[in-house]
C-alpha cells in the first residue's frame, strides 16, 4: 500500500496540472475583474465609461489560446482593412476552433453585417449573447440590425437593455432618442 500511495502522489499532481491548464488560475480573477468593471460601467459617465468599456472588451478578447487570439487578431485586421470576406473566413476558423469563445461569433457577426448579410449576423449575435448575455457590443449590433430591417420597437428594446448595462453608451442613447417618437408616439 505504501508503494501505491507514494507513486500515486506524482500522478495526482500531474492530473491537477492538466486540469489547471484547462482552467487557468487567472481565469477566475479575470472573470471577477470583468464583473467589477461591469458594475463600474453601470455608474460611469463620459470618458470614464468609455475607458471601462474598452477594458471590458480587452478582457473579453483574451481567449487563453494563442491560436484563437491569432485568428481573432487576423479577423479584426481584415475588418479594419474592409476585407469582409477574409474576416468571415478568419472568424469562422475561430468559431470552429473555439466555439465557446463569444468574441469569435461577435467578430463574424460584424463581418456579416458589413456584407449586409443580416440574417447570418443575427444568428451569430444570438450565439454571442448565448455565451455572454451582457456583451454590450452584441446587444448594440442587434439593435442596429433590427433598425436596418425596420423593426423599430425591437431595436428600441435592445438599446434599452444595453443602456441598463452601459447607461453612457452614446450611440445607444442617440438611437433611443431617434426611435422614441416612432415607438412611443408623440405627446399632444
Amino acid at each position: 500500500m505504501g508503494f501505491i500511495t507514494v507513486h500515486l502522489k506524482p500522478a495526482v499532481a500531474a492530473i491537477a496540472l492538466v486540469f489547471a491548464s484547462l482552467h487557468p488560475a487567472g481565469a477566475e480573477d479575470a472573470e471577477d475583474r470583468v464583473e467589477t468593471l461591469l458594475e463600474e460601467l453601470s455608474e460611469a459617465e463620459g470618458p470614464q465609461a468609455r475607458k471601462i468599456a474598452r477594458d471590458i472588451e480587452i478582457a473579453w478578447s483574451q481567449s487563453g489560446s494563442a491560436s484563437a487570439n491569432l485568428l481573432l487578431r487576423r479577423g479584426d485586421d481584415a475588418l479594419e482593412e474592409e476585407d469582409y470576406a477574409a474576416a468571415v473566413e478568419h472568424f469562422t476558423a475561430l468559431t470552429d476552433h473555439a466555439p465557446d469563445f463569444a468574441e469569435g461569433w461577435h467578430g463574424r457577426a460584424r463581418a456579416f453585417f458589413a456584407l449586409e448579410e443580416y440574417g447570418l449576423a443575427l444568428n451569430d449575435l444570438h450565439q454571442t449573447l448565448a455565451l455572454n448575455p451582457r456583451h454590450f457590443g452584441a446587444i448594440f449590433g442587434l439593435g442596429t440590425i433590427l433598425e436596418q430591417v425596420e423593426r423599430p420597437q425591437a431595436a428600441y428594446e435592445a438599446y434599452k437593455i444595453l443602456l441598463n448595462l452601459y447607461p453612457a453608451h452614446e450611440k445607444a442613447l442617440e438611437a433611443t432618442a431617434r426611435l422614441e417618437r416612432d415607438v412611443n408616439g408623440t405627446e399632444l
